[in-house]
C-alpha cells in the first residue's frame, strides 16, 4: 500500500459561499481510502477566499484521485477544485 499526499484548493462560485461550513464537513465528503489532514481557508484576491485541504490518501486504488475530484467537484457552492501538490510517500 502506498500513499499520496496531495493539496487542493477549492474555489467558491461567489463571496458568499460559507466556507467555513465547507472546510468543517470536507472530512464527511471525501471517499473511503481517503483521509482528511487539514483544511485551511485562504484569501485569494480582492475579498475572494479560498478551501485549501490536504488529504492522505490511500494509492491501492487506481481510481481513488478522480473519486477525491470528483466528491470535492460535487460539493455545492464548489466552482473549481485544483490539485496543487501531491507527494507519494
Amino acid at each position: 500500500m502506498g500513499r499520496i499526499i496531495a493539496a487542493y484548493d477549492l474555489m467558491p462560485e461567489s463571496t458568499d459561499v460559507d466556507l467555513e461550513s465547507i472546510a468543517s464537513s470536507l472530512g464527511g465528503l471525501i471517499p473511503a481510502g481517503v483521509k482528511l489532514i487539514e483544511a485551511k481557508i485562504l484569501p485569494v484576491a480582492f475579498g475572494l477566499m479560498k478551501i485549501n485541504a490536504g488529504f492522505d490518501i490511500d494509492d491501492s486504488d487506481e481510481g481513488i484521485g478522480g473519486d477525491l475530484e470528483k466528491a470535492l467537484s460535487s460539493i455545492d457552492g464548489i466552482e473549481n477544485v485544483e490539485c496543487v501538490s501531491s507527494t507519494v510517500l
